[in-house]
Formats: structure tokens, C-alpha cells, sequence
């Protein structure tokens, strides 16, 4: 049985990656982010239009969005911006965490498929 406590404890972890599922929650925003992950050094925003085959504002949209999450973060090199993903972001630790509470708690219920 799941205490209450816990319960609570499995909410804040979630509240925590809230952003981050938001941000993955959108089909464009995860090829950008495969994108990126093929392209370590980072791309400017015409090249992720380019290879998403997407316009430069829409894709600036969407890299703000992760970016805000802290998923993605930006270098900038003279005038130009390259955005790449931030693989040491506390934000995939806070993910794991959330996703280990899951299974947790899903560990200790009762067998549902009726067998």
C-alpha cells in the first residue's frame, strides 16, 4: 500500500519535471532534440529549420521552450547563437528520479491484469 506521504513525496518529484514533460510533450520539439543530440557542438536555429524542415521563428519558438526547461542551452560564438542539448542538466536526474518513484510504487500494487 502506498502511504500518503509518499504519495506527496512522488508529486513534488513531479512538479519538479513538469517543464520538461511539457517540453518533451511536443512531436517538433523531440526531432529537434534528436537533431541536436546527432550534433554535440550545437546548430544554429537555420540549420535545425533546415533539418526539421520547419521555419526559422517556428523553430526559435520551440527552442525557447526547451531552453526554458533546461533541456537545451545556447552558445553564443561572435554573432551567431548555436543551441545544443545540456546532457548534464539537473533536469534528467530529476526526470529519473521521478520515473524510479513510479516504478516503485507500481512495484508494490496489486496485480491488475486479472490473472
Amino acid at each position: 500500500m502506498v502511504e500518503e506521504k509518499e504519495l506527496e513525496e512522488h508529486r513534488k518529484k513531479f512538479d519538479k519535471c513538469r517543464r520538461a514533460f511539457h517540453a518533451l510533450g511536443n512531436d517538433a520539439r523531440q526531432e529537434l532534440c534528436m537533431i541536436l543530440m546527432m550534433h554535440s557542438s550545437g546548430l544554429r536555429v537555420t540549420d535545425l529549420a533546415r533539418r526539421a524542415n520547419l521555419s526559422r521563428s517556428v523553430v526559435s519558438q520551440h527552442m525557447k521552450i526547451l531552453k526554458d526547461a533546461g533541456i537545451a542551452k545556447v552558445r553564443k560564438e561572435g554573432t551567431f547563437i548555436y543551441y545544443y542539448l545540456d546532457m548534464e542538466s539537473s533536469v534528467s536526474d530529476q526526470m529519473m528520479a521521478y520515473f524510479q518513484s513510479v516504478k516503485n510504487i507500481l512495484s508494490r500494487m496489486p496485480d491488475r491484469t486479472g490473472e
